[in-house]
């Protein structure tokens, strides 16, 4: 895999309706009856802040209105909004990584999409439930990504090895991988919910729940990463790996698989001498589907109390939402669009993101089971996973004392 061919992405892309009822790339509604500067508040960054400026100015210039969009540090973005909120100086349309959905739409910041004729038609199921609190859609990402297992592909080949399906062959092929000049498998146990989104795929494809972290079940998870670190197959230092921290490791050599997401595939493609391919990441068994997390950021029409420029938000999350936009977001964050039939016609255009396009299809919402709770766990889960990454801890002892919250 050494080309990206996202070029054709968004004439494809734009064929495919997003199934909302205001903006269609097709179907301009009318212009609003008096013009609006509307505000939008996300935490994108250079290069893909260019890309979102546009789609913003475009969508609002379609109704009339004009938008102005501040770009808040990602680590600082929900202290804002919490503050604004209770400020009432909310921006007009909000980004927010979806796990936040629930907490920020519980404190009544965020005003249901229906009263805009969003629906979310064709979504796949995973980006609704990310987007939705206590029954209601409030939040919707146009497009989506999650995590795979990464490989080189001269390092496998010249060990004669496939990339491995289940654990079992994760522990094996990581272990014969292993050499005095790379580990044969990194992964980002930071903590932080960098490390909780890394280790959600494994607890799930071993049962365990993000309701309850003390099983056993979730004990197999964490004591399958903890032992590939204990045997030396996976490097000591992953405790404090972010995962641009395991893509250095992965480019430099260091690494002959990782578990990262497309949002890398820049960096590796940059490298000529490197070869690389990716897969699902392994399951606890062979018959089961690998299910990751799903990431991506929403796009929320705020509570003002405007209902004018609530309304005009309203038209500018959906435009936002587009097939047509969606498609430039995918391409600018090498994203999948949410449109189960955009995600395909995308993954055809662009055969090297086709995996993800099929990943994402079976991808669940970190939030789908505690909602607003989510932060929580999140915390106790990278708190465990520290505990026992660094041998404070046996993983079942590290999951009761996160757990308990002792």
């Amino acid at each position: 895999m050494k080309t990206i061919r996202i070029v054709a992405a968004l004439a494809v892309a734009a064929l495919v309706p997003i199934g909302l009822a205001a903006c269609s790339p097709t179907t301009k509604a009318a212009p609003s009856a008096s013009h609006l500067d509307l505000t939008v508040e996300d935490y994108f960054q250079a290069p893909q802040v260019d890309v979102y400026n546009k789609i913003y100015a475009t969508c609002a210039a379609a109704e009339g209105d004009t938008v102005t969009a501040t770009h808040v540090p990602g680590a600082s973005l929900i202290s804002k909004v919490l503050q604004q909120s209770s400020s009432k100086t909310l921006p007009d349309v909000l980004m927010l990584d979806n796990p936040d959905v629930q907490q920020i739409a519980s404190s009544g910041a965020l005003s249901p999409l229906k009263n805009y004729g969003i629906t979310g038609k064709g979504v796949s199921p995973g980006v609704l439930s990310a987007g939705t609190y206590k029954g209601d859609l409030y939040g919707l990402a146009p497009a989506v990504n999650s995590l795979a297992l990464f490989y080189n592909k001269d390092i496998l080949s010249a060990a004669g090895i496939t990339p491995p399906k289940t654990w079992a062959e994760l522990t094996t092929d990581a272990k014969a991988l292993t050499t005095p000049d790379h580990y044969g498998f990194a992964f980002s146990g930071i903590n932080t919910y960098e490390g909780t989104w890394q280790f959600m795929p494994w607890m799930w494809s071993n049962g365990g729940s993000e309701k309850n972290i003390n099983t056993s079940q979730t004990a197999g998870a964490l004591a399958l990463l903890t032992d590939l670190v204990k045997a030396g197959s996976a490097s000591a230092s992953v405790d404090s790996w972010a995962q641009s921290d395991v893509d250095n490791q992965f480019i430099a050599g260091k690494a002959a698989m990782m578990e990262n997401g497309p949002w890398q595939i820049p960096s590796l493609t940059a490298v000529s001498s490197l070869h690389w391919g990716y897969v699902p990441l392994p399951t606890r068994t062979a018959d089961q589907t690998s299910q990751a997390p799903l990431g991506g950021e929403t796009f929320n029409v705020t509570n003002t109390g405007d209902k004018a420029k609530q309304a005009a938000a309203g038209k500018l999350v959906a435009c936002i939402n587009n097939a047509k936009n969606a498609g430039a977001i995918a391409t600018a964050n090498l994203y999948i669009p949410s449109n189960e039939a955009a995600a395909a016609a995308f993954g055809k255009a662009n055969p090297d993101l086709a995996g993800f396009a099929k990943i994402i299809a079976d991808a669940r919402a970190r939030t789908a089971l505690l909602g607003a709770d989510w932060p929580t766990a999140a915390t106790k889960i990278y708190t465990a996973e520290q505990l026992s990454l660094t041998g404070k801890a046996a993983p079942d002892a590290a999951l009761a004392q996160a757990q308990s919250g002792n």
